[in-house]
């Protein structure tokens, strides 16, 4: 339905063909051109909705502006894409410079600082750590503690982010 629409997307080098969406569990991502309509994408989710009996949580979208500064700017400012496009709903999000929007697990957005996405995990570490010392813990269970606490709360991260130099 979606790759047999006009909207554009992006053309990703390398891939055969544009990127449009990213589906994952309940979870929808999708990329618009600023020539695409956003009206053209709503109609097609309302009629796989429809079709599936699903129901689409607009409340819980974002819109990150991709492109130039000045391009971010003028889609805040005017909630559109283009000149000649409609205005975005109005119950739809669009994020601002520097404010991260997460999907699935990693933080994304224009100029998004990376102590930012990183500092209310490292506050978890320090918070379970210092519950975990009060059990007086051998040095054994102190190594179990770390992997299990340090190890788990940052693998994923660390991974889809990448970790700052501060840290």
């Amino acid at each position: 339905m979606i790759q047999e629409s006009d909207l554009k997307g992006y053309k990703i080098p390398g891939g055969i063909e544009r990127l449009i969406t990213n589906l994952f569990a309940d979870d929808t991502s999708a990329f618009l051109n600023a020539a695409d309509n956003f009206g053209d994408l709503q109609s097609i989710l309302d009629s796989w909705c429809l079709a599936s009996g699903a129901k689409f949580n607009i409340g819980k979208t974002n819109i990150i502006p991709i492109g130039t500064e000045a391009f971010h700017k003028q889609v805040i400012q005017s909630r559109k894409t283009g000149l000649d496009m409609m205005p975005l709903p109005e119950n739809l999000h669009i994020s601002k410079e520097g404010e991260a929007v997460r999907i699935l697990g990693a933080w994304f957005g224009n100029k998004v600082d990376a102590e930012q996405v990183w500092a209310p995990v490292i506050e978890k570490i320090d918070t379970n750590l210092a519950r975990w010392a009060k059990s007086g813990p051998t040095m054994d269970e102190r190594r179990a503690i770390i992997q299990m606490v340090v190890g788990g709360m940052t693998q994923y991260l660390t991974v889809v982010q990448g970790m700052p130099k501060t840290y």
